[in-house]
């Protein structure tokens, strides 16, 4: 799929109806964490960039970088909410663990090295207990789509 030298991919996370009164942070690196660059009470905007390495032995993306939690062949993406968020006062502590291998891999194909386009993932910030999204989210809760200009 991606041969050669890394090239980048633009990632917006977008999570819908997060749980009021609760941080959510992506999490960059081992203990970094990255706000949203937009915010309101029904909706959280994250960007972040992946870069794209020589492809996988099995011919998969080789999704790199300081936001590609995991192993090589098992990448995700860390959405932290509570204390994992850095939120001090809050009895929440979650993370949700959003799989790079559900990302269509056209959509994949079209924003790789683009500056003008970004991959849109979009997810329930609230979990079936009420609390913040969290654990490995389904690939089927998640609404990937090609979001720029072509």
């Amino acid at each position: 799929m991606q041969t050669g030298t890394l090239s980048e991919l633009q990632i917006i996370l977008v999570v819908t109806a997060p749980l009021p009164g609760v941080v959510f942070a992506v999490q960059h690196g081992r203990d970094g964490l990255l706000s949203p660059y937009a915010s309101t009470p029904d909706r959280l905007s994250f960007a972040l960039t992946l870069s794209l390495g020589p492809a996988l032995p099995d011919g998969s993306f080789n999704y790199r970088g300081p936001f590609a939690q995991g192993t090589p062949a098992d990448r995700f993406i860390y959405l932290n909410s509570g204390t994992y968020a850095g939120q001090p006062d809050t009895p929440w502590a979650r993370r949700a663990k959003i799989r790079l291998a559900g990302m269509p891999g056209d959509l994949v194909a079209a924003a790789t090295g683009d500056a003008d386009r970004a991959i849109e993932a979009c997810l329930h910030g609230m979990a079936r207990d009420g609390g913040p999204v969290c654990a490995s989210v389904a690939p089927a809760l998640i609404q990937w789509r090609l979001v720029g200009h072509p």
